[in-house]
C-alpha cells in the first residue's frame, strides 16, 4: 500500500507556515503592488527582517540548515511543502537563517568569516558563476584567477548574478587552468566586495526583488586563504549549488498556480456576460480543467523529486522533470488565469501580469527548458533512467 498521507508533524508545519502567509504576507500584497508600480521594491529590508524575526520567534529560522547551526534541518519533502505555501503570495518573502549549500565547504575560519555570519543574517552572499558567453554551457568560462604568491589575481565579468546588488561577498568561479578546464582547471574563491569587485544591476522584466547584477572583477586581488574548497574543484562545488533544490522553484510555482486558478474561478463565477456567469461557458470550464490537472500533476512530480532528494539516491533526473514541466505549465496557467480576466488580467491593478513576468523567469534560470529536455534525453537513451518511472 502507497501512504500519501502527511503526518502530523508534516501537517502542523504546512499549516503553520499557511497561516503565516495568510495572516502576515497577504495583509502587504495591495501595498507591494502599489510600490512595485511606482518603481520600488516590494519590501525593505528592514520588512524582511521584521518578519523573518516573526517567523524566528515561532522556530522557523534556517528551514534546510543543520542543527548544528541552529537551523531546523527539515526533509527536503518539508521544504517542498512550505515552498509551496510561500508560493501562494507574491510578497517577496524567505525564511532567514540560511546559507548556501556550498559554504558548509569552507573551513573553520571562513566558516567564522562567511558561513555563520551568512546564517546569522549579517553578511550576504552570491553566487557567480554566469558569463556572457557562459550560461547554460557553464564549462566555458573565462574569467580567469592567476596565482601570484599568496594571492590570485581574477579579471572577468559575471552576468545575470541573484543578489549581486546588495551581497557583500561572492563565491566566484574562475578558470584556474585552461588546459584541465571543468576537469579540476576551476576554482571556487570567497570575495568581499572590498577587494575590488563592482556591481552594476541588470533591469528586467520582472520585479526588483529579482533584478540581477552584471559583476566585473579588474585585477581583483584574493588571498589564497579564500579559496572554497580545493584549487581545481570549483566545477563541481558549481554544479552542486545548481543542484541543491531545483524541485523548490517548481514547488514555489505550484503554490502561485494553485492561488492564481482560485482567482479564476471566483471570477469566473461572479463575471457575466450576455446574462450568465462566464463560468458557465465550456472555453472557460476547460481552461479550469487542464489547470486543475497540471496543478496536480506538478504537485506529485515535485514531492516525489524531493522524496528522492530525502532517500539519499539520485534525484537530478526527478528534479529535471519537475522542473521542466512546472516551468512550461505554470506558463501556460498565468497565461490562461489572464485570459480569463479579460482586460483586467492585463492591468496592474492586479497582481496577475506580475505572475505572468515572474513566472517567465522559471523557463530561463538554474537550467533552461532546452537544458532540461537534453537531461532528460540523455538519461533516457543512455539507459540512466527509466520511463517505468520510480516503481520499476
Amino acid at each position: 500500500m502507497v501512504d500519501f498521507s502527511l503526518s502530523d508533524t508534516e501537517r502542523d508545519i504546512r499549516d503553520w507556515v499557511r497561516n503565516f502567509v495568510q495572516r502576515e504576507l497577504m495583509p502587504l500584497e495591495p501595498e507591494v503592488l502599489r510600490r512595485e508600480r511606482a518603481g520600488e521594491r516590494g519590501l525593505t529590508k528592514d520588512e524582511l527582517k521584521e518578519l523573518q524575526d516573526k517567523a524566528k520567534q515561532a522556530g522557523f529560522w534556517g528551514v534546510m540548515t543543520p542543527e548544528e547551526y541552529g537551523g531546523m534541518n527539515l526533509s527536503a519533502v518539508m521544504a517542498a511543502l512550505i515552498e509551496v505555501e510561500l508560493g501562494r503570495s507574491y510578497v517577496p518573502f524567505r525564511f532567514g537563517g540560511g546559507a548556501d549549500n556550498i559554504l558548509y565547504y569552507a573551513n573553520e575560519e571562513q566558516q567564522q568569516r562567511y558561513l555563520l555570519p551568512t546564517i546569522e543574517g549579517t553578511r550576504k552572499s552570491c553566487f557567480a558563476i554566469t558569463e556572457p558567453g557562459a550560461g547554460s554551457d557553464a564549462k566555458n568560462l573565462r574569467t580567469t584567477a592567476v596565482r601570484d604568491g599568496d594571492e590570485w589575481v581574477i579579471n572577468g565579468e559575471k552576468t545575470f548574478i541573484t543578489g549581486g546588488i546588495d551581497a557583500d561577498f561572492t563565491m566566484v568561479f574562475a578558470v584556474t587552468d585552461r588546459e584541465k578546464g571543468a576537469n579540476g582547471g576551476v576554482t571556487c574563491f570567497l570575495v568581499d566586495r572590498d577587494m575590488g569587485w563592482k556591481s552594476e544591476p541588470i533591469d528586467i522584466m520582472g520585479p526588483d526583488e529579482r533584478q540581477p547584477a552584471a559583476l566585473v572583477f579588474d585585477n581583483v586581488r584574493v588571498p589564497h586563504e579564500n579559496v572554497l574548497g580545493e584549487v581545481g574543484n570549483g566545477f563541481g562545488l558549481a554544479m552542486q549549488w545548481i543542484g541543491r533544490g531545483r524541485y523548490l522553484l517548481p514547488a514555489h510555482a505550484l503554490g502561485a498556480c494553485e492561488r492564481m486558478v482560485e482567482m479564476a474561478s471566483d471570477y469566473a463565477k461572479n463575471r457575466e456576460t450576455f446574462g450568465e456567469p462566464i463560468a458557465d461557458r465550456q472555453a472557460i470550464q476547460w481552461m479550469i480543467a487542464d489547470s486543475a490537472v497540471e496543478i496536480e500533476a506538478l504537485r506529485w512530480l515535485v514531492l516525489q523529486a524531493a522524496w528522492q532528494v530525502d532517500q539519499g539516491v539520485d534525484s537530478r533526473h526527478a528534479q529535471s522533470i519537475a522542473k521542466l514541466f512546472g516551468a512550461t505549465h505554470a506558463n501556460q496557467i498565468v497565461d490562461r488565469v489572464l485570459q480569463i480576466h479579460g482586460g483586467m488580467g492585463y492591468t496592474k491593478e492586479l497582481p496577475i501580469e506580475r505572475w505572468y513576468r515572474d513566472l517567465r523567469l522559471l523557463r530561463i534560470f538554474e537550467g533552461t527548458d532546452e537544458i532540461q529536455r537534453r537531461t532528460i534525453a540523455r538519461n533516457v537513451l543512455k539507459g540512466h533512467a527509466s520511463v517505468s518511472g520510480a516503481l520499476g
